[in-house]
C-alpha cells in the first residue's frame, strides 16, 4: 500500500525545517522506500508498519507543539508492489520520457 502523509505542529512562526528534518530522518531510518516531496510524504509498505510510522511521526512531531495536524491519504491496492516507482514508470512509459523526479 502506498500511504502519503502531512503532519503540520500548531506552533508559532513559518518554518517548520526542524521539526520536518527530524521527521524525515525517522521516516527515513524505518526501511520502507518512500518519496519525500514539498508537500508531504508517501511510504510504501504493509498497512500495519506503514502506519504504525505514520503514529510515531505524529507522536515526534507533538513533541513540537501540544497541538498537531496529521492527513493521511491510502492507495491499498491487494497483491500491488513496487507502487512507488512503478505508477511514475507507467506514466513515464505512455508519455515516452522521463519526468522530472
Amino acid at each position: 500500500m502506498l500511504a502519503f502523509f502531512t503532519i503540520v505542529p500548531a506552533i508559532a512562526g513559518e518554518s517548520l525545517g526542524e521539526p520536518v528534518a527530524r521527521v524525515l530522518d525517522l521516516v527515513d531510518r524505518s526501511g520502507l522506500p518512500y518519496r519525500f516531496g514539498p508537500m508531504g510524504t508517501t511510504v510504501e509498505g504493509e498497512w500495519d508498519e506503514v502506519m504504525d510510522l505514520v503514529k510515531r511521526c505524529h507522536l515526534l512531531m507533538r513533541e513540537y507543539s501540544g497541538r498537531v495536524s496529521t492527513l493521511v491519504k491510502i492507495d491499498d491496492r491487494a497483491g500491488a508492489t513496487g507502487r512507488l516507482e512503478g505508477k511514475l514508470d507507467s506514466v513515464e512509459k505512455r508519455l515516452g520520457r522521463k519526468l522530472r523526479r
